[in-house]
């Protein structure tokens, strides 16, 4: 027999490495952290009342002359079958629903809807929306920046007697917030009132007190412009203004 060392090696073999002791865990874990803080903020000002008419309706976008910087945009109640329509994305049918009744709105319109929606300060069931950039710049997508001031008049149809209430509604948020938003919201909003109180249908500040949708569907259609309202408890067709015929 041939001795050990004549013995021919594999060369392809290497040496088995001994397991050397386990690594020791750090006591503090580097970590990348990310953050996303969403603001929104709006203010509303008191009702003004105005005599119901057919031109009444006709004289709100006017009233963001000297005020608006980009063109004025009137988005009108929504139809029944957005009755469930938020623009909340944990609520993906809503949610879907929302965007099928905006997609053709400017992106403006839709950045102001979603910031007053989101805070209550607008409820399209029964509110007509006239609004714009107030104040501020735009992106390259032609969206609001997040300190950029949106908003215009939103009014309603008075459930007791009809008459017309306006208000100024004013919003902005996003990523961020700058100290000196608020303090020109609340400046705009002021012109914004001035404006609703000039105007020559103005019959005074009223207190306001804004109809509350019903639960469920339900809705009557108006007779005169054959909107189908989704508050079933309306006696006035939020988008003209006439009563509803019941029974």
């Amino acid at each position: 027999m041939s001795p050990e060392f004549l013995r021919r090696k594999n060369p392809g073999a290497r040496p088995t490495a001994e397991a050397g002791p386990p690594t020791p865990l750090p006591e503090e874990v580097t970590a990348q952290e990310y953050q996303l803080k969403l603001h929104y903020a709006g203010k509303s000002s008191a009702g003004v009342r105005f005599k119901a008419g057919p031109r009444t309706i006709d004289e709100i976008p006017s009233m963001l002359a000297g005020i608006a910087r980009s063109d004025v945009e009137v988005v009108e109640p929504l139809p029944i079958e957005y009755s469930q329509a938020t623009p909340s994305i944990v609520h993906p049918s809503e949610a879907m629903q929302w965007l099928n009744a905006h997609h053709a709105n400017s992106p403006i319109t839709r950045h102001a809807l979603m910031v007053l929606e989101s805070i209550d300060a607008v409820d399209l069931a029964f509110d007509t929306f006239a609004c714009g950039l107030l104040e501020g710049e735009i992106d390259t997508s032609g969206y609001p920046e997040y300190s950029a001031i949106v908003g215009g008049v939103a009014s309603h149809w008075d459930e007791g007697n009809g008459d017309l209430v306006l208000r100024a509604v004013v919003g902005w948020g996003g990523r961020g917030v700058r100290g000196d938003t608020d303090r020109n919201g609340a400046r705009i909003l002021g012109g914004l009132l001035t404006n609703i109180l000039a105007n020559q249908y103005s019959m005074g500040l009223t207190a306001l007190e804004r109809p509350v949708p019903a639960a469920g569907r339900g809705g009557l259609v108006c007779a005169h412009c054959g909107f189908a309202s989704a508050h079933e408890r309306a006696f006035y067709c939020p988008k003209c203004g006439m009563r509803l015929l019941r029974g």
